[in-house]
């Protein structure tokens, strides 16, 4: 990580998922943007319960759509976002993310994912025509949303030993991977090393101390650390296919490491 002075004056978009206001992840959300605020950045915050935010993708995201006709989200999303005719909650979001230089994803870690109000976020704004798609940069790479960071913060139950290379639930980035390398990645957006605050259920007064003070830290980085180095797809080593070269990669890594720029076994 970078010891850089923090940068003033960046746009950030916090999305917060969790039904208490008072949760611990509320509890980030605003530590988050009182931190962010203080640097001298500009912060916006979508908190997706408050804003009783629609979570299911169907028809009624398309209302141009006949009824009589079968319905192909792709090509639906994509002439939707094109003519500007995308729902106003979808077109709203979709604006703060062009708005953002960097973009936060707060929440619990339920069943190894992300809350169906937060997933429901990404299905509904990360559209085709927008994320991605034709006349667009190309995917895992500069991307459609380039030029922006991307950060998870992140709460879970469960120890930080359960969630390393020997714990039972995997390690974390390779759990997380889908957001940080399908979501963020394949748009375009630089992502940072997630953080994450472990044993929530048990926190004491003492322990959210010490989270919220390494949580700052990590929020003074937001536009000096290293995002992950994730390989790009064109001069990444992948083929037509999209599949990793054979003999790419430093001897011994396996897995989702293979997709990470130096990564060594």
């Amino acid at each position: 990580m970078s010891d850089a002075t923090p940068q003033r004056g960046k746009k950030i978009l916090i999305v917060t998922a969790h039904p208490e206001p008072r949760s611990l992840t509320g509890a980030l959300a605003d530590v988050a943007a009182e931190r962010l605020r203080a640097a001298g950045h500009a912060v916006r915050v979508s908190d997706l319960y408050a804003m009783k935010w629609k979570a299911a993708l169907d028809a009624d995201d398309f209302p141009d759509q006949p009824a009589d006709h079968r319905l192909n989200v792709l090509a639906a999303a994509e002439k939707a976002t094109r003519e500007g005719r995308l729902g106003p909650d979808v077109a709203a979001e979709q604006e703060k993310v062009r708005w953002a230089d960097a973009v936060i994803l707060q929440f619990p870690l339920w069943w190894f994912s992300v809350p169906a109000i937060l997933k429901g976020w990404i299905d509904r704004v990360f559209t085709y025509g927008f994320s991605h798609g034709p006349g667009l940069p190309p995917p895992y790479s500069e991307g459609a949303l380039g030029g922006r960071r991307a950060l998870l913060s992140v709460t879970l139950g469960a120890t930080g030993t359960s969630f390393s290379d020997r714990g039972v639930h995997g390690r974390l980035a390779d759990v997380l991977f889908p957001l940080q390398h399908g979501l963020f990645w394949f748009s375009g957006m630089a992502p940072l090393e997630p953080f994450a605050v472990y044993d929530t259920n048990a926190l004491s007064q003492e322990e959210f101390g010490a989270a919220r003070a390494a949580y700052e830290r990590r929020l003074d980085g937001l536009f000096s650390d290293e995002p992950v180095p994730f390989r790009t797809l064109a001069g990444g080593g992948y083929d037509h296919d999209m599949r990793l070269r054979e003999g790419v990669g430093e001897p011994g890594v396996s897995g989702l490491d293979l997709h990470l720029r130096g990564a060594r076994g």
